[in-house]
């Protein structure tokens, strides 16, 4: 993410500022915007009590017993900021990913990386290539502060499709984002084609890899992309404890980078931990290496998504091959009689719009939580 040039000082700027003082306030308007017009029309709230949440993919078993008690212990120091905290956290994940600190970037969340990334590429007013559909902050944030977003339909498996990726890659293409696995679609990319792939593209562009799901994948195929980062290419790898971990409501990510991008990106980045609690580092180092937890969520949700993978096979309805917390499928009639009488029911989905057609995505939540969805949604279909 270059210097802005002279004649674009202004506007670069003024978008700069409007983006660190609006920057929570826009994060919580993009993170809760519709995906759909179903969902637009619908008005429904994410944050409506007492549904069942199959609409965030979130870990239901979570967080685990060893982060909980690393939480209680930690609010002895609840008082202070966590400045030293965070950067002994730094020093712990740059031991654990293989790299020096200076690879490192803590955030308040992944989401808030995503939008420190859009922020870079936007306010240079340069192009965006990713998948769709995706986990679409970072673009949506993007574009918000001036960049232009080019899309990519996933194909007929809804994979990324890697081909036409790399052709809509253009001279001023700033960054190819990708999710991997994908979100909403669940869909995994064998890890030498994707390495190989994204080695390449690092040669054009900056390349940045969403790894918020890699952990719900078998360990013998969690393979990350930080290989590349440590042979020098211009890969950027982004990871939460949100998922797998359970941290959703602590709010924990990271990125990692070669120095320099984390340099460009720490422009537009409050850093120093002033926006990092007590709680979730110490709740995060202990979670980390639970590697039983991990075990047990990961078989618990292939429990779980088998019984409404089953139900759709059932029913001859098409779903894309999950290897994470979700699934992925057209919609059986339209979007809004589905959000109003799942809601209704006790349930929280959502409904996208691609190519044309509606599309449920439903978190995988409990065995109990997933056969009681299925009972419902049959009723509606």
């Amino acid at each position: 993410m270059e210097n802005v040039s002279r004649r674009n000082w202004f506007k670069s700027a003024a978008g700069l500022t409007a983006g660190f003082v609006s920057l929570p306030a826009l994060l919580d308007q993009l993170m809760a915007a519709p995906v759909s017009e179903a969902e637009r029309l619908h008005q429904s709230s994410l944050l409506k009590e007492g549904l069942v949440r199959l609409g965030s993919n979130e870990n239901p078993y979570g967080p685990s017993p060893k982060a909980r008690e690393a939480v209680v212990a930690s609010l002895s120091e609840g008082n202070r900021y966590a400045f030293d905290a965070t950067t002994s956290f730094k020093k712990f994940l740059a031991e654990k990913e293989g790299v020096s600190p200076d690879h490192i970037m803590i955030g308040n969340g992944s989401s808030e990386l995503l939008c420190v990334a859009g922020m870079g590429v936007g306010l240079e007013g340069k192009r965006v290539v990713s998948p769709f559909p995706t986990f679409r902050l970072l673009m949506d944030f993007a574009e918000r502060m001036g960049a232009t977003w080019d899309r990519v339909d996933v194909n007929e498996k809804l994979e990324l499709d890697l081909e036409k990726i790399a052709a809509a890659v253009r001279t001023d293409t700033k960054m190819i984002f990708l999710v991997n696995p994908n979100n909403p679609t669940g869909t995994l990319i064998d890890f030498n084609v994707y390495q190989n792939f994204c080695d390449e593209m690092a040669k054009k562009t900056t390349v940045y890899s969403d790894e918020a799901y890699l952990e719900f994948v078998e360990p013998s195929q969690q393979r990350s992309m930080v290989d590349l980062i440590k042979k020098g290419s211009d890969v950027i790898v982004s990871r939460t404890f949100s998922k797998i971990y359970g941290l959703a409501g602590l709010r924990l990510g990271y990125v990692i980078a070669q120095p320099d991008r984390i340099k460009q990106m720490s422009k537009y980045h409050m850093g120093g931990g002033i926006n990092i609690n007590q709680a979730v580092l110490a709740a995060a180092k202990a979670c980390v290496d639970d590697t039983a937890f991990m075990k047990m969520t990961r078989e618990k949700n292939a429990t779980a998504r088998k019984v409404l993978e089953d139900y759709l096979t059932k029913k001859n309805i098409f779903f894309a091959k999950s290897h994470i917390n979700l699934l992925f499928f057209p919609a059986p009639v339209d979007g809004k009689t589905i959000l109003a009488q799942t809601e209704e029911a006790g349930y929280q989905i959502r409904v996208w719009d691609y190519a044309g057609k509606e599309w449920c995505r439903v978190s995988i939540g409990t065995q109990e939580e997933m056969q009681g969805f299925v009972k419902v949604f049959d009723r509606i279909v």
